[in-house]
């Protein structure tokens, strides 16, 4: 079994377009348009990577990841946002993110960041 890269974003376009990108590189892919969504289903998956839109319908990114620690869940996060300020850097520093990357999203920024978050991942032992 690949690498299961799960993207969480409620933008529709981008969630395509994110999905058809890892699967051309050979992962396999989970997309979930909310929060709410992934937490339905993360305890049947186990992704090797997150991406994850900072600004999203219902529960933020942040506070989704925030939720997955204190439940004991950790999985390496990517946030990408459109809304690019100090204050949610920070916020995603602070959640513990191994990249943070503005929309619009280069491919080459992409697939560095998803190579940190699986290189965190088997550091992880996992």
């Amino acid at each position: 079994m690949g690498n299961l890269i799960c993207v969480v974003d409620d933008d529709n376009g981008f969630l395509r377009a994110m999905g058809r990108l890892l699967r051309a590189q050979g992962f396999e892919v989970g997309a979930f348009a909310s929060a709410e969504d992934f937490q339905e289903g993360v305890g049947e998956i186990q992704p090797s990577c997150l991406i994850l839109d900072v600004n999203l319908g219902g529960i933020s990114g942040i506070d989704l990841v925030h939720r997955m620690s204190r439940s004991g869940i950790r999985i390496p996060v990517v946030f990408v946002t459109a809304n690019d300020t100090e204050d949610t850097r920070r916020a995603a520093v602070v959640a513990g993110c191994v990249a943070y990357l503005r929309k619009p999203v280069t491919r080459s920024a992409l697939m560095q960041a998803v190579g940190e978050a699986l290189r965190a991942h088997r550091s992880a032992g996992r």
